[in-house]
């Protein structure tokens, strides 16, 4: 192994006869340097070098110089070699900030074991740069080969004042297991989960996921790869430390002193992003709370006779299972099966024969934590019996008890109904939970928006006239164009329910976009009423006192409420504002109508 003596690096390679060593012998490599930015206040909080070779050459990016060390055998001494070119520009710059390296974390060991943490200080300091402002971001070219040699190696770093950071985590190389024992103190959330954050839902919540384990291990997370004002708003908002990409600054050979413009603008805004939602309604929903029947069994062995016994001590049963070691095999309905028992001569027959032959051997089992898209098929399904005699519920495949119709819609029914409040079935818009969350985030950063309560008037007789299909039309239409004509980097669209929804603008021209939706609408609408209603300007319809009357055509009232920051404290009472406004644009007739001062909220 090399020796880290100053006047080793950059130089001269032991050994090596390829391209990349003549070019490390020749102190050809040179470091570049990429801004690492605390997207909280838009600072430079620090600099990446990063290698480059000849440019214009085959081997100019990192990537091929990694290639050429693999086939030349001379990764240990590249990535050395690496870290002193590194060290060396930084210091002859003399700048201040502080520095990321790579280096593998298997390097890293070898080192510290082989020369000692103390050589290594001493050997930065020989390049004119403080240990205390140096970051060895450990890359994860290789598996790490032993996991507490690593563990004790960063105590002893950390202890000598470096700190440590763990490079590009979730790229399928890092693990979880690192980020534990090492604990760094910066990890770097690898690209493929900040590019077009903006866009993909699951992204968002696996960064909100890492913040969660970030807090609890002490650790600030950078995000990479920040290419567009869109993504990095959203981090932003996320409320990540720090943040790395093109937007922010390119790699180059002179430090930045400041970000670019344009990310610049994105930071100092008070625009709040719009997380992206998921677009569908949870699929992952279990029916932990099933209510499980406790009830007794019968086994292979069991005769009639003795499971007539069973059903007249238990008479609540509607059904027995028939279970084998644990196993359930069949189910026997009770209606049936008693039924069966009290024709003549039933007893004398059969009555000591085993009960398997009255039973159902084609059970629905439903595992105690199903998914509920599995169980919804019980209800949709042809097959009924399903639902008049039950099923049998087990926990890891073994027979715990039984369970009714009645309860799995029951379970059914609020796990649908819960998933509905994160994203409506109908629209896929937002639903009641992310409407408050954002509510809440736009009032904690101080942003003044408009808060906006969107109703349908004359929808029920519609409904009730045409039926639900044609109605979830004229719902889907709201959706749509509230989509189109709100600013998806802007504007937030939520539904509420059923023909209620949410706006809330942060676009100055609202009123032309909420006058468009309205306009487009009354327009678009009129293609869902039939030829006749259309020559006589509605339809004739019962009202809700069941009175025939005649009913105009279905149109959108929205109502208006301008929100400044600090006048309203929790989300709640924006919701509450902007339904008031709501109940006075239908009052008054108004496609739009703006309630303008707190006090007419409280009026």
């Amino acid at each position: 192994m090399p020796s880290l003596a100053r006047d080793y690096f950059p130089g001269k390679v032991r050994h090596g006869v390829g391209p990349l060593a003549a070019l490390m012998r020749k102190n050809a490599l040179q470091s570049v340097f990429q801004p690492i930015v605390d997207l909280r206040n838009g600072g430079i909080y620090a600099h990446e070098a990063l290698i480059r070779g000849i440019e214009g050459s085959a081997l100019f990016g990192a990537d091929a110089l990694f290639s050429a060390a693999r086939s030349e055998r001379l990764v240990f001494e590249f990535e050395l070699h690496c870290v002193g070119v590194a060290l060396d520009g930084w210091g002859r710059l003399q700048e201040p900030g502080r520095l990321f390296v790579n280096i593998s974390a298997d390097a890293l060991v070898d080192v510290v074991q082989c020369e000692g943490c103390a050589t290594l200080v001493q050997w930065v300091r020989s390049f004119g740069v403080l240990p205390r402002m140096l970051v060895l971001e450990l890359t994860e070219h290789e598996r790490v080969n032993n996991m507490d040699q690593l563990t004790e190696v960063a105590r002893e770093v950390r202890a000598a004042g470096l700190s440590l950071a763990l490079d590009d985590f979730g790229d399928g190389r890092s693990s979880l297991r690192l980020w534990s024992q090492v604990k760094p103190e910066i990890v770097k959330i690898d690209k493929y989960f900040t590019k077009d954050i903006a866009h993909h839902a699951d992204n968002l919540q696996t960064l909100q996921a890492l913040k969660q384990i970030a807090t609890i291990f002490g650790t600030q997370l950078v995000a990479e790869g920040i290419e567009t004002p869109d993504d990095l708003r959203v981090l932003r908002d996320l409320d990540l430390a720090y943040g790395q990409g093109y937007l922010l600054g390119r790699p180059a050979l002179a430090p930045r002193i400041k970000v670019h413009e344009a990310a610049t603008e994105v930071l100092n805004d008070t625009l709040v992003s719009i997380f992206p939602a998921s677009g569908r309604v949870s699929r992952s929903g279990v029916l932990r709370g099933l209510a499980v029947q406790q009830a007794p069994c019968a086994d292979l062995h069991t005769t009639n006779d003795q499971l007539s016994a069973l059903f007249l001590q238990h008479a609540e049963l509607h059904a027995i299972a028939i279970v084998d070691n644990g196993r359930p095999l069949a189910l026997v309905n009770r209606h049936q099966f008693m039924t069966h028992y009290a024709t003549p001569y039933y007893r004398e027959v059969h009555g000591r024969k085993p009960c398997l032959a009255n039973a159902n051997h084609a059970p629905r089992l439903v595992e105690r934590d199903h998914n509920v898209d599995e169980l919804v098929g019980i209800l949709t399904s042809q097959d009924q019996r399903y639902l008049t005699e039950g099923f049998i519920v087990t926990e890891n495949g073994r027979y715990i008890g039984l369970g009714t119709g009645d309860q799995l819609v029951r379970s059914v029914t609020e796990v649908r109904l819960e998933a509905a409040r994160h994203a409506n079935p109908l629209t896929f818009l937002p639903g009641n939970i992310p409407i408050s969350q954002h509510i809440e985030r736009l009032m904690d950063a101080g942003a003044d928006f408009v808060a906006c309560y969107a109703d349908l008037n004359h929808f029920k007789p519609f409904n009730d006239h045409y039926g639900y299909w044609r109605g979830d039309e004229m719902i889907r239409l709201v959706a749509k164009l509230a989509l189109v004509h709100c600013d998806a980097k802007r504007d937030f669209v939520g539904h509420v329910g059923g023909d209620d929804f949410i706006f809330l603008f942060q676009s100055s021209d609202w009123v032309q976009r909420c006058e468009a939706i309205v306009q487009e609408f009354a327009e678009r609408a009129l293609a869902l009423f039939d030829a006749p209603a259309r020559l006589d300007g509605g339809i004739h319809a019962e009202d809700r006192q069941g009175v025939p009357r005649f009913f105009p055509f279905t149109t959108l009232s929205i109502g208006a409420v301008r929100i400044q920051r600090g006048q309203y404290g929790h989300a709640e009472e924006v919701a509450n504002a902007a339904a008031l406004a709501k109940h006075d644009a239908k009052v008054h007739g108004a496609g739009l109508f703006i309630r303008e001062s707190v006090g007419a909220a409280l009026a």
